[in-house]
């Protein structure tokens, strides 16, 4: 903690901080009696009736995916087989090994093995030392034992509850408490917690019993860990509210354990308490990032599923709301801001920017026709969550096209234009809000940039983020304004980067004006010394207008950038995009430049995809004309 915010941190802030740091270093020390595991703990009977639905009948459920998704829960059991096997699909990446035996502190990227120093001593945003952790990190997350569950349920093969208790025992053998990068965020330990949970209710019949009760053990410490290290000020972002929901889920599942009820409170009152911080009036995620946002409402989903408190349904429905809106007519969600490639639970085959399970799950929940129609089918994340009798209300449902088809999201800055519900509607989504909040950790120079799709099919997007710490060269380039469909006067993206999760400067939005109507949509933002304008003719043309409103001369630079599904082409000073059928031609002086670069569809993965920019000298106040034709 630097000496300015020192200087400004609250009497709590400085009380909260102290108290952790003497907690670590009494760790450290061996002087806390958290740095050992209990000598007793008493024994769970993990009640399917504190548990989600779809465990109130195991055998019924697995019947309905195997009837129902005949090819995922195929894909199930395939996946299941390879992890048996020590292959691993993680984040974007596929068939990683980490060793045999696993080794729990190795990054098979790069090659590091991360040494096993106390937690409070690792640098692990140091790729010198830790490589990229985020793979280290997604393995031991253990989000994987849903799946072996699955495949045990499916099958009844005795393979999957071996390898399940295998993995436990080789972790806890391998991850004395509190050394390891596997205890350096409370966040990932967490995540680790419900899936041990997960994985000893899908097991619960057929685990021994002396892992059970050290895995009980292991959970107890993990509870105690939470409390401690909670990121009330370190990271009071997903970070937080994930460390609740860990709390909530020990103190409801394990009600067995004296300290349980206060894991259950303090962990229901931070998630709501953090609410009105985290989900803004219009019901966008704080942090101006898509995929964080599909985090905070998976959260609000499980705690509501678990906890029945109505407290969090409206701001629940507001998150599941900006969604709906923002799917893209091909079902997939634009990634604004940082997308981290993780989930809270493993429980559907979809498309890392396919978050329509959300949707469903919400569907039946609120008996939403509108979330329904956008969601399309159920997702098996539902039978999970809900059972089989959820599943039987989604589709008892009329679904029906959302009430607008153009929606504004003022407080968050982002605004939708669409003609239409159909897989062939035209769509656009416009930023024109805030940089970020708490230090922009998670936020991109995206300012003024927009995606589109035309015809049905995804053409501009943003590129992604593909890593955190792995490389700085490209993380600070999936960030740059230079990365999004903006514009850059004299090359100077938006926003400066200032290491991994901090910015140097920051761009500061305002919108204009913004009208919708059956015909025509139009909206206006502008920073610094650009206006951006878009006009949207429904089922015609774009027209983009960026104007150099400042009073000196400067090189202006407009982005393009196509998915990586796409074919474009310059052709007589326009790009043509043959698939989707758009046309972008551009009125003024200036030549087109043709880059190869990047799209990254989930973390850790990346494809080569065209980017176009149209480059011309701007004098004070003068314009330049995008078209965007269909």
């Amino acid at each position: 903690m630097n000496l300015q915010k020192l200087k400004n941190a609250s009497l709590h802030e400085l009380r909260v901080r102290a108290s952790q740091r003497v907690a670590a270093f009494s760790e450290r020390r061996g002087w806390s009696s958290l740095v050992k595991l209990p000598g007793t703990v008493p024994n769970a009977d993990f009640s399917t009736e504190r548990f989600f639905a779809g465990f109130r009948d195991v055998k019924e459920s697995a019947s309905e995916l195997k009837s129902r998704w005949p090819e995922t829960a195929e894909r199930i059991i395939e996946q299941a087989d390879r992890i048996c096997e020590g292959k691993f699909d993680l984040l974007g990446l596929k068939n990683l090994s980490f060793g045999d035996p696993i080794d729990w502190h190795f990054e098979p990227i790069t090659g590091k093995r991360i040494p096993q120093l106390h937690w409070s001593k690792l640098d692990y945003l140091d790729a010198g030392v830790a490589g990229d952790k985020k793979i280290v990190w997604e393995l031991n997350r253990h989000q994987y034992f849903m799946k072996l569950g699955q495949a045990y349920c499916l099958t009844g093969d005795a393979r999957y509850a071996r390898t399940f208790a295998a993995h436990l025992d080789a972790w806890m053998d391998a991850n004395p408490p509190k050394l390891g990068i596997n205890w350096a965020s409370s966040l990932e330990v967490a995540f680790r917690s419900i899936s041990w949970l997960w994985g000893l209710y899908f097991f619960r019949d057929v685990l021994p019993a002396e892992t059970k009760k050290r895995a009980l053990k292991f959970l107890y410490l993990n509870a105690r860990h939470l409390e401690s290290y909670l990121s009330t000020y370190f990271s009071p972002n997903t970070h937080l509210t994930g460390e609740a929901l860990g709390l909530f889920y020990l103190g409801t599942l394990l009600p067995e354990f004296e300290e349980a009820k206060r894991w259950q409170e303090v962990g229901s009152t931070i998630l709501i308490d953090q609410i009105p911080v985290h989900v803004q009036r219009d019901g966008v995620y704080f942090e101006q990032s898509s995929y964080y946002h599909r985090y905070t409402t998976d959260f609000y989903l499980h705690f509501l599923i678990l906890s029945r408190n109505s407290v969090v349904e409206k701001p629940l429905i507001s998150l599941l709301d900006h969604l709906m809106y923002i799917t893209r007519p091909d079902g997939t969600t634009p990634f604004f801001g940082d997308d981290d490639g993780g989930r809270l639970a493993m429980l559907d085959a979809r498309a890392s920017n396919d978050f329509r399970a959300a949707l469903a799950t919400g569907a039946a929940l609120f008996s939403r026709g509108d979330y329904k129609f956008v969601a399309g089918d159920a997702a098996e994340e539902l039978l999970w969550l809900l059972g089989v009798d959820g599943l039987r209300k989604f589709d008892s449902l009329a679904a029906h096209e959302p009430e607008k088809q153009s929606q504004a999201f003022p407080d968050g800055g982002y605004f939708v234009m669409r003609d239409g519900w159909t897989p062939r509607s035209n769509y656009l989504l416009f930023d024109c809000g805030p940089h970020g909040s708490l230090n922009c950790g998670h936020a991109h120079a995206d300012a003024l940039s927009f995606e589109l799709a035309a015809n049905g099919r995804t053409v501009l997007v943003d590129p992604g983020t593909y890593t955190y710490t792995g490389s700085k060269e490209l993380r600070d380039w999936f960030r740059s304004s230079q990365a999004h469909n903006t514009v850059t006067l004299d090359g100077e993206s938006s926003s400066i980067p200032d290491g991994p999760f901090t910015w140097k400067t920051i761009a500061e939005c305002r919108l204009l004006d913004w009208v919708t109507t059956d015909r025509f949509d139009y909206v206006c933002g502008e920073h610094a010394g650009l206006v951006r304008s878009i006009m949207f003719l429904k089922g015609k043309y774009w027209i983009v207008r960026d104007t150099n409103k400042s009073t000196k001369e400067h090189t202006a630079d407009i982005y393009f950038h196509f998915d990586s599904h796409t074919n474009p082409s310059l052709e007589n000073d326009m790009i043509r995009e043959p698939v989707s059928g758009l046309t972008i031609r551009v009125a003024g002086k200036g030549r087109w430049i043709e880059e190869n670069q990047w799209v990254s569809h989930c973390y850790g993965q990346k494809e080569p995809a065209k980017a176009f920019r149209f480059s011309a000298v701007v004098q004070p106040r003068e314009s330049i004309y995008t078209f965007l034709l269909l």
